[in-house]
């Protein structure tokens, strides 16, 4: 067996690693971490259809693999239950979309609307924003950023997807509303697009913003993502991530929800619920500030895997 105490599976996506390794660390865990990449025929095929999902991601698996696993997603999902038959723990993150009684733990969003004797239900998706780094990245991002004026707002960028747009024409909205806040209420700004985020569109709030004495983050050296939300005295953030969101949520600043063309109704539910908290309000081109406390289910997932798995 591997001396790591977990082994973490997910698509090679950074939210759905991110999350899994986010419940890893908060855990205590040290982990092994496998991007699935499926070979053809089945990497055209939905993975809960494998018939044999251990030798579709073969390639994956090589090499001894711990006691314990930790999966993100459907083909986390697929790949996880396999091995379970062979005596492995599995906890799932997320809805696995196959029948929650082959798993030890399933941990889900409450909008998933998924329940069961061994299902744990959090407000938020899990994420690798604790309270230790964030700190932590503030201390190395305060310098950098002490040219910016306070209060400073963060603008977390997503992108379009199958179900929200944050093309050009959007992101000139968006950069308006940011514009306007800055000039009435005298904030400074830093930006940090994601992967996703259109190259036009962050053309766009380049355009509009650094005129203002915005900073943009040009995805070249040290990501300044965690240290942006450390030093946040408020944040503003596009709908189409509930990672961001929750990211977001997380830290001790007022949370603003940037609206963006397109319907999710898995979405919808997210934010309704965060929404009737009062922990984030929707984005009117104005800086706003209410009191807020972190919101950050993580730690509860951590606690509860190590209480029913008997860690």
């Amino acid at each position: 067996m591997s001396d790591a105490a977990t082994l973490i599976l997910s698509e090679p996506l950074a939210g759905l690693q991110a999350q899994a390794i986010g419940l890893a660390e908060a855990a205590r865990l040290p982990h092994d971490l496998r991007a699935l990449t499926p070979h053809a025929p089945w990497k055209w095929v939905a993975a809960k259809l494998w018939p044999r999902p251990l030798t579709a991601v073969a390639e994956s698996l090589r090499g001894p693999l711990p006691d314990l696993v930790i999966a993100c997603g459907g083909m986390g999902a697929a790949v996880a239950a396999a091995l379970r038959r062979g005596g492995r723990r599995v906890v799932q993150v997320q809805h696995p979309r196959l029948d929650p009684r082959r798993f030890d733990l399933v941990v889900v969003n409450r909008h998933d609307g998924l329940t069961g004797p061994n299902v744990v239900v959090t407000r938020t998706a899990l994420h690798r924003a604790s309270p230790e780094r964030l700190a932590e990245a503030a201390t190395f991002w305060r310098d950098r950023l002490a040219h910016l004026s306070r209060p400073l707002v963060v603008a977390l960028i997503g992108g379009s997807n199958g179900r929200y747009r944050l093309d050009a024409a959007v992101a000139a909205q968006l950069a308006g509303g940011l514009a306007e806040m800055m000039r009435r209420d005298r904030v400074g700004l830093a930006v940090t697009p994601s992967r996703r985020t259109d190259p036009a569109a962050v053309h766009v709030l380049r355009q509009t913003l650094e005129p203002l004495g915005a900073w943009l983050w040009d995805g070249a050296g040290e990501n300044p993502y965690f240290g942006m939300l450390g030093l946040a005295d408020g944040i503003v953030v596009t709908q189409d991530s509930v990672s961001m969101i929750s990211e977001a949520a997380a830290t001790i600043s007022p949370v603003m929800i940037a609206a963006l063309p397109g319907r999710s109704h898995r979405q919808a539910m997210f934010l309704e619920g965060l929404l009737a908290e009062d922990r984030v309000r929707w984005f009117q081109g104005r800086f706003a500030t209410w009191k807020v406390a972190p919101l950050d289910d993580t730690p509860l997932a951590a606690a509860e895997l190590h209480r029913r798995l008997a860690l």
